[in-house]
């Protein structure tokens, strides 16, 4: 069904290149911790990436995840551009985990319920391991949104950047009222209110306020991207590219 294979690339997507923009902190980040968090995390996401992908191939016979991973073009992707940024400074990368994983563990959350099995099952596994992300995003937006005045301004100059990109991730796909019917997926839009409601009352805390603007940076599911995702596929894909010739994947 391609309402289900279109929601399972959105996801795997995002969770791949995600994850690589995480692992990008590996021996970067500001104390010895959060080298060893964004670790953790980037493998936990590239591992969902992976479920994800095997779910297409089993049920729907897609290629190999690693084909689906590392083969396709910029434009076959459905990842949402927030995922796809550059990394800047930490403080950056932080609200964008913010705002990402807890739509993530929504989304995980609504989809543990979901009238197609093997989906409701992954769901039940990954929304458990998303929990402690998002614990790590709070507490790190609330510790630094009220420590001090350089701090704060830098947390809030970075949420009012990425605050219509994050917006992107709820993008309508052209399956919404099937995946609704099907008992599927409850929708972009019931997610994306889930989300406001979650988040508000924890950017509150942490002395920050939500931009007023609102225009979501809409494309990435449509295979629109920004000039930053280009060269991190052929990063990502540099190895194995260089291991695939003679070898049928």
């Amino acid at each position: 069904m391609e309402a289900i294979k279109n929601l399972l690339f959105r996801m795997a997507d995002d969770e791949l290149i995600y994850g690589h923009r995480m692992s990008e902190w590996t021996g970067m980040g500001p104390i010895m911790e959060e080298d060893i968090a964004y670790s953790s995390m980037a493998q936990d996401k590239i591992g969902h990436a992976l479920a994800n992908y095997s779910i297409l191939e089993k049920e729907f016979q897609t290629a190999n995840p690693d084909k689906l991973a590392f083969f396709r073009k910029e434009n076959e992707l459905m990842n949402c551009q927030l995922v796809e940024l550059s990394n800047h400074e930490y403080d950056f990368s932080l609200v964008r985990h913010f705002l990402f994983d807890h739509a993530d563990f929504i989304r995980y959350e609504m989809l543990s319920t979901s009238s197609f099995a093997p989906l409701a099952q992954l769901s039940k596994k990954i929304k458990g391991e998303l929990k402690y992300h998002v614990l790590h995003a709070d507490t790190w937006l609330t510790r630094l949104g009220n420590a001090t005045d350089e701090s704060h301004a830098r947390m809030q100059s970075a949420l009012n950047e990425l605050w219509n990109y994050a917006l992107g991730i709820f993008e309508p796909s052209d399956y919404e009222a099937q995946l609704i019917a099907e008992k599927i997926f409850d929708g972009e839009k019931v997610l994306q209110q889930k989300w406001i409601e979650k988040i508000s009352p924890i950017i509150e805390k942490a002395n920050l306020k939500i931009p007023s603007s609102s225009s979501p940076v809409y494309g990435g599911r449509k295979g629109y991207h920004t000039d930053q995702l280009q060269p991190l596929l052929t990063e990502m894909a540099e190895v194995i590219s260089s291991e695939a010739e003679g070898t049928e994947w």
